[in-house]
């Protein structure tokens, strides 16, 4: 079954102190392998949120059938220097599945309900 999980999060002030290249090398060294990873469980797709509302500056779009491999990218998220250090915070999560509705009434019609 497919879910959505929108994974908001927020950069700090540190964060944005440091000079652009070094946030892109860190970003490159710390979310890239994690991304590459799991790459053929979960897909990400990264949005900036920071000019629309003030809850999180960003957001990534996450999809999988495989709630673990996202489980432990987040875990492996979290042990990263850029949590670990106070650069990024998660702010909110949601996740959905999608077209759930549909495999509810599917599953009641398979058991004859």
């Amino acid at each position: 079954m497919p879910y959505v999980i929108i994974l908001g999060y927020s950069f700090s002030p540190a964060w944005l102190a440091l000079p652009r290249a070094e946030r892109q090398r860190l970003k490159e060294a710390h979310i890239g392998p994690l991304v590459a990873k799991y790459a053929d469980r979960v897909r990400m797709r990264f949005f900036d949120a920071e000019a629309f509302q003030t809850r999180f500056t960003d957001f990534a779009l996450v999809e999988t059938e495989d709630l673990q491999a996202y489980y432990f990218l987040v875990e492996e998220l979290r042990d990263s220097p850029l949590v670990g250090q106070g650069y990024l915070t998660v702010k909110d999560i949601f996740l959905g599945i999608e077209d759930g509705h549909q495999a509810y009434e599917g599953s009641l019609q398979e058991a004859g309900a």
